[in-house]
């Protein structure tokens, strides 16, 4: 069995990983954990960081109140990956793979199915933010910005993020490393360049939002954030050897995703509390509209820093979602898995790009319909790690006859049940076909669609602890039975390969 993992996990001729969701060889897993904070920092060093100031603002905050939700959402919600990416090197598997383990191996189909719709629709986001972005800085130095520009800069940024998700793990990770650096550099001249724009008489003199505000913005930087990854979190924590620390995966996992968005954060805060007019243009075009306090000559360099930075992100998602279709039962190898996603989100992009209307719009609508989902299957998930002593009896994930089983009735009933009573606690008017959200803020007193808690995002937060006490609580002697449980003496079931 280990000979023949070790042979899918060699590359092919061409350079292509050929590992899909098998559990990776541990004569193929190397490195420490520190190589965490490359992915996680360069996925997420990207300028639309500062654009979540204004985005954040509009929840009618102080700059104080809107830091101190900042801070904590953000960090909180990426120690909520760190916590998953433990999972990764106990298991050598990916994420959703591993969450076989909470929810069976096939009952798991339906959270992996939901993993993928998220991971697409995130890396789909970047690149029409790439796009636009591109479009906005050959506007301004005169060098077109129309069709004919959206359309090259969605081919160059396409190719780029389907290339590298394809081509997998190892060229992710170059590539990655080499994101960080540049992009990290040229964002620092950006704010550099763009801290004579900042006013704090004015930034200093917003008024106070109220507690349901903060709330709301607290709940909506954890989902742009943080949990917009926890269904990927141990895709890459898979390749470090079992010998390697878990407080060193926990931290660098959590650094490496937190540290650029608290710093993009707070100076979007700065740049966006000193100026309504770029508050509401970041609202049309959230990277965009940041050139327009530049220098002409370094448009081209920040167009550099934002496409490289929304890149980093949408490669990360792209060979997790490829990884994510594959768990849900699709039959393919993974190469083509990142293939069919890359093919989905350029549909989607062209679509947003030349016939939608305003981003932010849509934006929050898919943050808040997806997040809630997620949000349930993160509670249950990061229970199910926690309560676990053992690493994972690695051939039973793909063996519905073995310690795992094949349907767990709880975890799902959780995240069934977190997503109902959290859409019944949030609202979404984004979008006309999503305004039956909010069902439940009426009936249990909260002021119906129109209250105060309308826009605090409630229904995130509570979705996440329904499934993480539930699994607390209801899956602690599962948990124990199946540490506890011998290997069974049958042919093991692997999972069938295209």
């Amino acid at each position: 069995m280990t000979g023949a993992r070790t042979r899918r996990w060699t590359m092919a001729g061409s350079g292509i990983e050929m590992i899909g969701i098998e559990v990776v060889p541990e004569s193929a897993r190397s490195g420490e954990p520190r190589s965490l904070f490359w992915p996680w920092f360069a996925s997420n060093i990207s300028v639309l960081g500062v654009s979540y100031g204004a985005f954040t603002l509009a929840f009618g905050v102080s700059f104080w109140q809107a830091v101190i939700a900042g801070v904590v959402g953000i960090v909180v919600s990426f120690a909520l990956c760190g916590v998953i990416a433990l999972a990764g090197k106990r298991g050598s598997a990916p994420t959703m793979v591993l969450s076989r383990a909470a929810f069976g191996v096939n009952g798991n189909r339906l959270t992996a199915a939901l993993s993928w719709l998220l991971t697409v629709g995130w890396e789909t986001v970047l690149v029409i933010l790439a796009t636009l972005a591109t479009s906005t800085v050959f506007t301004r130095l005169g060098w077109g910005g129309g069709t004919g520009t959206k359309v090259v800069a969605l081919v160059v940024v396409s190719a780029i993020t389907v290339l590298a998700g394809v081509a997998g793990f190892a060229v992710v990770m170059r590539l990655q490393a080499v994101i960080t650096v540049v992009a990290a550099v040229l964002t620092v001249v950006y704010m550099v360049l763009s801290a004579d724009h900042i006013h704090w008489a004015t930034v200093s003199s917003l008024p106070a939002g109220s507690a349901q505000h903060v709330i709301g913005a607290l709940v909506f930087l954890m989902t742009g954030f943080g949990l917009g990854w926890v269904n990927a979190a141990a895709d890459y924590s898979r390749y470090l050897p079992r010998r390697a620390s878990a407080r060193g995966v926990f931290g660098w996992t959590t650094f490496g995703g937190a540290l650029g968005p608290v710093v993009l954060l707070i100076f979007g805060l700065l740049l966006a509390g000193s100026s309504a007019d770029l508050a509401d243009a970041i609202g049309a075009d959230p990277i965009g509209a940041l050139t327009t306090l530049l220098p002409t000559w370094f448009l081209v360099p920040f167009a550099i820093a934002a496409v490289l930075g929304l890149i980093g992100g949408a490669v990360l998602d792209i060979y997790s979602s490829g990884l994510a279709l594959l768990t849900a039962g699709v039959r393919i190898p993974r190469y083509l898995a990142a293939g069919v996603d890359g093919v989905i989100m350029i549909a989607g992009t062209i679509y947003v790009v030349f016939f939608g209307s305003s981003f932010i719009g849509a934006f929050q609508g898919f943050l808040i319909t997806l997040g809630v989902p997620i949000a349930a299957w993160c509670g249950v998930m990061v229970a199910d790690v926690a309560l676990r002593r053992r690493d994972y009896a690695e051939d039973e994930l793909f063996d519905p006859r073995g310690r795992y089983g094949d349907v767990r009735v709880l975890p799902l009933i959780l995240v069934v049940a977190g997503t109902a009573i959290g859409w019944g606690l949030v609202t979404n008017s984004f979008a006309g076909w999503l305004g039956w959200q909010g069902y439940l803020l009426g009936p249990l007193g909260l002021g119906g669609r129109d209250g105060d808690w309308a826009y605090a995002g409630l229904g995130i937060l509570v979705a996440l602890l329904i499934g993480l006490v539930g699994t607390l609580i209801g899956s602690a002697a599962t948990v124990r039975r199946q540490e506890a449980a011998t290997s069974p003496v049958r042919d093991v079931v692997t999972e069938p390969r295209a």
